[in-house]
């Protein structure tokens, strides 16, 4: 006498569903996390560019450039924007500090994100009081 099973047929659909949705599901988390790298090193950039701008602003237009790499290097030793770049331009009494690098990336040989921020402020001029 046979037996009969209830759902035979769907005998080993879990797992066919697992090795379907796995790499999907780990395909989502890592870029959750690349974005959020991403997203962390644009706000690392631009804190970098606000502090060169200010600073140049408070020195006559020179030293923008070297606070921003003081910002990242202080901020994340130099880890977290790779391929660091920082200009410096001053044009009309205000100057801009513009900072560009790379987000890091989850995937060995595969480059990061670019990231691109500037900050501008005027540059700070003394005067004597007119009598």
């Amino acid at each position: 006498m046979r037996t009969r099973r209830l759902g035979g047929r769907e005998q080993g659909s879990a797992a066919v569903q697992t090795a379907i949705l796995f790499p999907v599901a780990l395909l989502l988390i890592f870029g959750i996390i690349q974005g959020a790298l991403w997203f962390h090193a644009r706000h690392v950039a631009l804190g970098a560019a606000q502090q060169g701008a200010r600073a140049a602003s408070a020195d006559s237009g020179t030293g923008g450039e070297q606070r921003a790499h003081e910002f990242v290097a202080g901020l994340t030793g130099g880890t977290l924007l790779r391929d660091l770049a920082v200009t410096q331009t001053t044009a009309n009494d205000i100057v801009t500090v513009t900072v560009t690098g790379n987000a890091p990336s989850l995937l060995p040989g595969v480059g990061g994100l670019s990231v691109t921020q500037s900050a501008s402020s005027p540059i700070e001029r003394f005067t004597g009081v007119d009598q």
